[in-house]
């Protein structure tokens, strides 16, 4: 029976494993599909059996069928442990059990890039979004990233996507925030940058199964109905 409550020791990329006896570190094996032993996170008990002072950083609810997890993530105080087990080599090892897997995959960040399009009356583009997160809602152009794409190029394209409109970027500093919004403990990361445009909102070409309609708000109007805190953040540094 696996513990409700395991730990997630984590150290630049290693990850503490033990067998279904408490007993590790242990190591996954790549590829692996037959499960002689189950390898998990250990508890709060096997890490203090193995002598390792570690700090508390932050809890994860994971939920499969009836069952509830909890995960505590976790820095250990020792020098970089090489025998413990690389986080990606868990992923595609079967005997590594499900919470484990799910753990890791929870800590991999979310990327999302966006662009604030001002004009030169100091207004700000909003499009009213028609899927996903924030339906209904007014927010910034972009959305997540592609697996091999730099945030600056992510959110030209999203904006020719969402509402044919083609961005030259002002700067390649972006505004930068990260927020883990919910007990299932994903990460999000935006990266946020700014573009000047005064022509008509009559010339774009909207992608209306994503975007209904756009509009130029003030600064505050748009601080006031956006509903996304990285735009929020974002729209305080205009």
């Amino acid at each position: 029976m696996h513990p409700v409550e395991v730990v997630h020791l984590e150290h630049d990329g290693k990850v503490l494993l033990v067998n279904e006896r408490g007993e590790g570190p242990q190591r996954p094996v790549q590829g692996r599909k037959e499960i002689t032993e189950q390898l998990r996170l250990p508890t709060r008990s096997e890490i203090d059996s193995m002598g390792i002072e570690w700090k508390q950083l932050r809890e994860t609810r994971v939920v499969f069928g009836t069952m509830v997890y909890r995960v505590m993530k976790g820095y250990p105080k020792i020098d970089w442990p090489k025998n413990w087990a690389w986080k990606d080599e868990m992923i595609a090892d079967n005997a590594v059990h499900p919470v484990a897997r799910e753990a890791i995959y929870r800590s991999i960040h979310r990327l999302v890039s966006k662009v604030m399009i001002c004009n030169d009356a100091g207004d700000v583009l909003l499009g009213k979004v028609e899927r996903g997160h924030f339906r209904g809602f007014w927010t910034l152009p972009g959305g997540y990233m592609d697996h091999d794409e730099h945030p600056s190029t992510g959110c030209v394209r999203e904006t020719l996507e969402e509402i044919g409109l083609e961005i030259t970027l002002e700067s390649q500093e972006p505004v930068v925030t990260q927020k883990i919004f919910t007990d299932d403990g994903i990460s999000f990361v935006s990266f946020t940058y700014r573009s000047t445009w005064n022509g008509d909102l009559s010339e774009l070409e909207l992608q209306t199964e994503e975007i209904a309609e756009v509009k130029w708000f003030s600064k505050d109007e748009a601080c006031q109905v956006a509903v996304s805190y990285f735009d929020i953040e974002a729209l305080k540094t205009l």
